[in-house]
């Protein structure tokens, strides 16, 4: 039995989905032993060099790039390549395996700050319920931070630098969603996801030459390359291009449902790898903010 587009999309997504529940939980947090820029860096750098091999006359499509594309582009590669994953992976560092499924789960914010940024730069329309609902998981969100405690600054400082950093990194994803929809009017997505990685890569390779982070090659260990080589071909690149093959079958409403599998599999990834379970409290703050989430995207 052949399956409808719309099942294809849906799966794929979901695919996509677990794939960023166990990179933030499993993979990314392995590499706690190197600087933060270094291996933001590597994890596009590796991907992109990867595409190279198969994309490599996507060069071709540079000539029909206008001025306001680069711009766009670059916006894409700061914000979502290099700021927002510079936020994420060092947030995950800072909890040292105790929190991921917090931090994880408060990234998913972004809707909040996309839907808003797109009533800013792309003039959309928010509906009336919007800031009931984004208000209702922002509160939420601080209750799967802290529970019903309030956050004490000297034992909870990298709870709270780490759910600040998660939140910066919502921002970050969130504005470069809003400028991927500019440059996907113009240009399809193997053209935008091939230059926003090769364009970040550029980036951070400038932080590593400015900082002199030159050093972190040599204390690379083996496993440390087989981390960023498994997250480069599955939880990196590849589940980028899964997604918006999925994207692309989809409405909007069952993407959001699909996407669902990302909090869920990190909490289930975080139990089951380290040992982790959230409190009473937060599991009913995480359905809460999700649920908020949801209503917004839809």
């Amino acid at each position: 039995m052949r399956l409808s587009e719309s099942v294809k999309g849906t799966i794929a997504i979901g695919i996509s989905a677990v794939l960023w529940g166990f990179d933030g939980v499993v993979l990314t947090p392995r590499l706690y032993n190197l600087d933060v820029g270094y291996v933001v860096f590597m994890l596009h750098a590796l991907p992109f060099l990867l595409m190279n091999i198969f994309l490599y006359k996507q060069y071709r499509e540079l000539k029909f790039f206008t001025k306001q594309d680069y711009i766009t582009l670059t916006m894409i590669a700061l914000f979502g390549g290099a700021i927002g994953t510079i936020a994420i992976v060092k947030a995950l560092f800072l909890v040292q395996f105790k929190n991921l499924s917090v931090v994880v789960l408060l990234q998913k914010l972004q809707p909040v700050f996309a839907i808003s940024l797109a009533s800013i730069l792309l003039k959309e329309k928010v509906k009336k319920h919007f800031a009931l609902w984004a208000t209702i998981a922002i509160t939420a969100s601080y209750f799967l931070t802290f529970g019903f405690n309030l956050p004490d600054l000297d034992t909870d400082k990298n709870t709270i630098y780490a759910a600040l950093l998660a939140i910066l990194a919502a921002f970050s994803f969130g504005s470069s969603t809003v400028f991927s929809k500019r440059l996907l009017k113009n240009h399809n997505f193997v053209t935008a996801t091939f230059f926003r990685y090769g364009l970040t890569a550029l980036i951070m390779l400038g932080y590593i030459l400015i900082f002199n982070k030159t050093g972190q090659f040599k204390v690379t260990t083996p496993e440390n390359w087989l981390y960023f080589i498994i997250i480069g071909l599955t939880t990196g690149s590849g589940a980028i291009f899964v997604y918006y093959y999925g994207l692309r079958r989809v409405k909007a409403m069952e993407a959001t449902i699909s996407e669902l599998l990302f909090p869920v599999s990190t909490i289930f990834f975080d139990y089951v790898v380290n040992g982790n379970l959230l409190s009473p409290v937060q599991y009913l703050a995480a359905a809460v903010m999700i649920f908020a989430l949801v209503k917004l995207t839809i």
